[in-house]
């Protein structure tokens, strides 16, 4: 019962981490080298790697300088349908 509470938490703090990565993309970068550039960059560290693969089978959509990107919500919906059966058990 504690690993599946760790693995919920982890996955849980996951999305967290997407939701933030989207939000920061929404604005420019106004201080290169600044606290909130760091953030970013490690925000997209750890998202690009999940990101881009599903990049890759579902690309934006629209066109010109607005685009769509659905990646993040389709890793957080399967984030979310892995979290369904582990609470579920607990």
């Amino acid at each position: 019962m504690a690993l599946s509470g760790i693995i919920v938490d982890l996955l849980e703090l996951y999305v967290v981490v997407i939701v933030l990565y989207v939000v920061m993309t929404w604005f420019p970068v106004t201080n290169p080298g600044g606290p909130m550039d760091r953030f970013r960059f490690w925000l997209t560290r750890l998202s690009e790697p999940v990101l881009n693969p599903i990049r890759r089978l579902i690309p934006s959509v629209g066109g010109g300088s607005v685009r769509f990107d659905f990646a993040p919500l389709i890793v957080i919906l399967l984030i979310e349908l892995i979290l369904i059966p582990i609470f579920s058990r607990i």
